[in-house]
This record gives structure tokens, sequence and C-alpha cells, in this order.
């Protein structure tokens, strides 16, 4: 066990100087001074983790001269974002390596390091990810709203009108593509009127359905969220205090201003949980969402949307009501697509235009597919 141990904590203290190092080099590429000070303060905290290892092995009486992670290991050509993407990764890395010595070590004195690099620790990989925003496919970095200040308040401007304009989207795709396959499959103008009314009613109950579930499951994982917030804050206020002094930090105050911002805040856990919730996870009271307006935007949207290819038929008959139907459904697509650039930050033409495009495709596919399926059945 003592040389297996002796390896692991070798292993241990390698990846902590390499950490610390990369730290130190993302902060030499850095132009941003607080941003500097803060991945240097990164590094420092690395390097107590490898004290705390090189301990441990001059205990079991073994050296650590043969450790050692050379800063020219990392390349003079190596940007800051794919620097910060590396130490995301070796952050991550660091973590399942250290939960997997907890199923195997079970020395009180180990365990209260593991705990105590855990708790170091929680900040490090998101807080490397928002500096650059790395494609790295990790979860959702809890630092998120720092950089990306704007998310929850694009989000909930969108509110109702987003569930407007992707329920008439989906009942405008849904429902000009039920009538072109059926119309590619019979010439009975009832047959078609009948599937797209059936087709209407089937897609408006759907995204009725599904947006009350979705406004409902966000909202649950968002007092999920709030609740394991509060546990945090219950179980170590300390540690959760210096978490808001960095944020603070990272907004442009000064470290001993921060420290006292913090501090004042954190004498009222209530405020203190308010806070923590809009600063670290970018939830505010105006970003829970009304089930019941979800499902009645995006049902009624829905039911609009699907109309709109189906109104020629009231009126017309035959080949002439699918022409009308096709043109009146591409033009409001374009429309749509052109509207849903509200919520982006792309040109509302080219959103038209590819909204259009997607609508021309699934008719003519729709189409085809009808009139091959009279070919075979006929």
């Amino acid at each position: 066990m003592s040389r297996y141990l002796e390896k692991t904590l070798r292993e241990n203290l390698r990846r902590e100087l390499q950490a610390a190092k990369l730290y130190e080099a993302a902060a030499a590429r850095e132009t941003d001074s607080r941003r500097r000070e803060i991945l240097l303060k990164l590094a420092d905290v690395e390097y107590r983790h490898a004290a705390l290892w090189k301990d441990k092995l001059a205990e079991l009486g073994a050296g650590t001269e043969a450790v050692a992670v050379k800063v020219d290991e990392v390349p003079a050509s190596r940007d800051l974002t794919h620097l910060l993407g590396e130490i995301e990764r070796i952050e991550q890395g660091n973590d399942a390596w250290y939960q997997s010595q907890r199923n195997v070590i079970d020395d009180p004195e180990y365990i209260a390091i593991y705990d105590q690099i855990d708790e170091d620790e929680k900040l490090h990989a998101d807080i490397a990810a928002q500096f650059g925003e790395p494609e790295t496919g990790s979860p959702k970095p809890r630092l998120k709203g720092l950089w990306n200040s704007e998310r929850w308040h694009k989000n909930q401007t969108s509110g109702w009108l987003g569930d407007a304009i992707y329920g008439v989207n989906d009942g405008l795709g849904a429902l000009f593509g039920i009538i072109a396959g059926v119309a590619g499959y019979t010439s009975q103008d009832q047959t078609i009127l009948v599937s797209g009314l059936f087709g209407a009613l089937a897609s408006t109950l759907s995204m009725g359905a599904g947006a009350w579930l979705a406004t409902k499951s966000e909202n649950e994982l968002m007092e999920a969220e709030l609740h394991a917030e509060r546990m945090e804050i219950e179980e170590d206020p300390e540690h959760e205090m210096e978490e808001l002094a960095l944020i603070y930090e990272l907004k442009g105050f000064a470290a001993d201003e921060a420290a006292q911002i913090a501090a004042q805040i954190a004498s009222d856990k209530e405020q203190f949980l308010t806070t923590m919730a809009q600063e670290e996870l970018g939830i505010h009271e105006t970003s829970r969402g009304n089930p019941w307006r979800s499902a009645l935007f995006g049902g009624v949207s829905t039911l609009v949307g699907a109309v709109i290819p189906l109104i020629p038929f009231f009126f017309m008959s035959g080949a002439p009501a699918l022409v009308v139907a096709a043109i009146v459904s591409i033009l409001a697509h374009f429309v749509v697509g052109a509207l849903k650039s509200r919520m982006t930050v792309r040109g509302w033409w080219i959103s038209g235009l590819e909204m259009t495009l997607v609508g021309v495709i699934v008719g003519g596919a729709s189409y085809s597919l009808g009139e091959l399926g009279r070919a075979l059945i006929g």
C-alpha cells in the first residue's frame, strides 16, 4: 500500500504543479490586469495544494525532486483561449482523479485534503472557461453570468414573443408539410382540408403541452439550483462569501472593496442568497416563467401558424388552392424567419431566407413523398 500511496502522491503533486504552471502561463498572456491577478491567485492555490502533497510525501520519507513540471512544456505559441481550455480539461480530470482516490484511501487526513481541494477547485474550471469561452463541451459553468451578463436578460425579454414566434414556426412548418404531403397523395380537397384541420389541432395541443412542461421544468431546475445554493451558504458561508468577493473583483472592484461588499451582503442570509442567485447563477425574480402563459402563447400561436396554409382551401379548390397555399406559406415562412431574428444576432433577411428555404424543402419533400405513396399504394 505504501508503494502505491507514494506513486499516487507523486502524481497528485505533478498534477497540481502542472495546473499552477498553466495558470501562470495564462496570466502571462492575459492583457487585462484584473484577470491576470485572478489567474495568478489561482496559480497560488494550486501551489498550496502541491505543498500539501509534498508534506505527505515527506512523511513517507519520499523525495519530490523528480516531480517537476517545466514552464517550457507550455508552447509559446499557445494562445490564451487554448490555454484556458487546457486548464479546464485538466481541472475536470483532476476532480475525477481525486474522486477515484476517495474509493481506496479512507485515512481521515487524506479525506480532509480532498475536501479542502474540492472547495478550492469549485470555481477554477468555470473561471477558465469564461475567460475565453473554449469549446470543450463541458457542463454549464457556474459563473456563466460574469462574461455573458445578458444571458438571462435576453431570455426574459424574448419571453412571450419567443413562445409566439416559435409556435407559429412550428405550426406553419408542420401544416405546410401535411398539406403538401396529402395533396401529393390525393386531389380530393375535402381530404386535404380535414387532414389539415386535425393536423392543426394535434400541433396546437402538442405545442401547448410541450411549452407548459418545458417552462415547469425550467422553474423546477431553478428551484433546485436555489436550494443547492442555500445549502452551500448554510454549510460553508465563508467560502460563498469569498466566491462573491471574487465575482465583484471580476466586475472591476478592488480586492478589499469586493471583500467588504461581500461581507456586508453576507450579513443577511436572504439577501446573500438572492445576490448569489443573481450574480452566480443568473437567476432573477423575472427569470421564473409562467407555465400556463407559455402553454397559451405556444398553443395559440401554433394554431395561427397552422391555419395559414389552410386558408386557401376554404375559398378555392384543386390545383389553384394548392398553389395559393404554397405561395402564402412560403411568404409566411419568410415573415416568421425575419421576426425570429429579433431574438438572435442574425440579419432579418438572412433569417427570413433561411426559413423560406426550409419551408420550400419541407413542402417539396412532403409533396414528393405523397406522390410516391400514391404510386405505390394506388
